[in-house]
């Protein structure tokens, strides 16, 4: 029983509260290093196959789900039982304290470091009436026997509790939060749509309470991207125009902008990312068509030279076909190097290495999509035994050796990246972190003062006055408050105001 009274006391003290708060924050940490089963299973999965014996112990430790892992879970649970073993009897103390009395008038105030003391012709009536009246209301006042007592900056300590009870109240905030809400992700290309479900989304993360079948319903379009970049290439603006269609069937029009994004009812359309998607044609050794379609191509830099692959796994005749390269929106010759000099699409020019063979799509191990794996694949040369480099023009179409089929660069639609979130906790997420600021400013700034005052009548007539005041930690202000408290003494006012 002492053992389990010990460690309750070391776990409901505010040090141990703010290691375990420091102890949460490291244990983030490998969920924004290590790839995650839920945001990123290609990346796991490679990293498994990659890594396997590394692979496995960060999968048996829980490091490919640190946000649901048991070692992320305890700490995460002893926060919120140390910071409620910290709260609770603080309040207790602190509404006693709100009911008690000032304390009273210690023996001796000539210890204190604020001391005044001088002779008065008033009354000490009128002394302790007049420190009353200047007191409040800042001032909670009580006159006995000894003397006066009066005190103030109880503000601060119920900004510190209320502090605490926000930082409590975000934790459940955030925790209820990871259960109701839900994140997605899709890219767009223009003239293409998707509806608001989960077999539309490329990405999709929801909380352990989120229906799938009770989203909201929409479906979105994206009719056209506006890209707007100046003439060094820095970009002014981008706008996504959409049409959006709801449950009823009714069409209506709106725009996305990176800052502005579309609000339907408790869910948002943020435009994220933009880019451009070739729209490809591929046709095997039969003439077949065996791809068509936009591929989005990711920018790797302000000019826009983008890269993407071409996965061609439908090929009827032979074996299925890989490309990778770069897009260069504005190709431009520079010291015998093809270059991008602008991310406008001036003179785009797609340029492809070819691969053949097994795209491994069929092993069940999931793929990054912007990713080819080569490892059961042979790439195509040249005449001069150098990797074969293809490059197309819109509109261009160029044959594929050893008899392999063609490709064609058929245009150059953009693509643009949205993300759908819904959270319903977010207002009352931003509701206890105002609280929890609001909390912090009045611990910080809010002055916690004691100040006494003894009037003792003098024999030969007038009023000796001993005042003294006190303040937890440095405070500045304290001898300005206590001469203004004793100033009205000497203005010989009654009870009424009169002088």
């Amino acid at each position: 029983m002492v053992w389990i009274r010990w460690a309750w006391r070391q776990l409901t003290s505010m040090r141990v509260a703010l290691l375990l708060l420091l102890f949460l924050a490291v244990a983030a940490l490998p969920g924004s290093i290590v790839p995650q089963r839920a945001h990123d299973p290609a990346g796991v999965a490679e990293l498994l196959v990659n890594y396997p014996s590394l692979g496995l112990w960060l999968d048996r430790l829980g490091f490919f789900n640190v946000y649901s892992s048991p070692w992320f879970m305890a700490v995460y649970s002893l926060l919120f039982i140390s910071l409620i073993g910290c709260i609770i009897p603080r309040i207790k103390q602190h509404i006693q304290a709100l009911f008690s009395p000032p304390p009273r008038v210690p023996s001796r105030l000539a210890r204190f470091p604020e001391r005044r003391e001088f002779v008065t012709d008033a009354e000490p009536a009128h002394v302790y009436d007049a420190v009353r009246a200047t007191a409040r209301p800042w001032y909670r006042v009580n006159v006995t026997e000894d003397g006066l007592s009066a005190e103030r900056g109880y503000v601060r300590e119920s900004g510190n509790i209320l502090f605490h009870l926000a930082l409590l109240g975000v934790l459940l905030v955030f925790a209820w939060g990871q259960l109701v809400s839900y994140s997605a992700q899709k890219v767009v290309v223009e003239g293409e749509s998707f509806a608001n479900s989960v077999v539309d989304f490329d990405s999709y993360i929801p909380g352990g309470l989120v229906d799938p079948s009770g989203l909201e319903p929409f479906r979105l379009r994206l009719d056209s991207l506006d890209t707007a970049f100046s003439s060094t290439g820095a970009p002014e603006g981008f706008t996504a125009h959409v049409t959006l269609t709801d449950q009823a069937g009714g069409t209506s029009s709106a725009e996305i902008k990176p800052n502005e994004p579309l609000r339907l009812g408790g869910t948002s359309v943020f435009l994220s990312g933009n880019g451009y998607a070739p729209r490809i044609e591929v046709r095997d050794a039969d003439g077949n068509l065996a791809f068509s379609g936009a591929v989005p191509f990711l920018p790797q830099d302000t000019v826009y030279r983008s890269e993407g692959v071409i996965k061609v796994p439908d090929v009827t005749s032979g074996d299925q076909l890989g490309f990778s390269g770069e897009l260069l929106p504005t190709a431009l010759e520079q010291d015998g190097m093809l270059r991008s000099v602008h991310p406008s699409a001036s003179n785009p020019l797609l340029l492809l290495h070819v691969y053949h063979g097994d795209l491994g799509l069929d092993d069940g191990i999931p793929q990054n999509v912007y990713r080819l794996t080569t490892d059961a694949m042979e790439q195509l040369s040249g005449d001069d035994g150098e990797p074969l480099v293809i490059g197309l023009a819109p509109g261009d179409t160029v044959e594929l050796p050893d008899g392999l089929g063609s490709i064609t660069f058929v245009d150059l639609p953009k693509f643009a990246s949205v993300d759908i979130r819904h959270d319903p906790t977010l207002g009352w997420l931003l509701g206890a972190v105002s609280l929890a600021f609001l909390g912090m400013v009045a611990s910080l700034f809010t002055p916690r003062r004691r100040v006494w005052v003894e009037a003792t009548a003098l024999p030969e007539g007038g009023t000796a006055v001993e005042a003294a005041g006190l303040s937890r930690g440095t405070d500045v202000g304290l001898g300005a408050d206590l001469d203004s408290l004793l100033a009205r003494i000497d203005l010989r006012e009654d009870l009424n105001g009169k002088p």
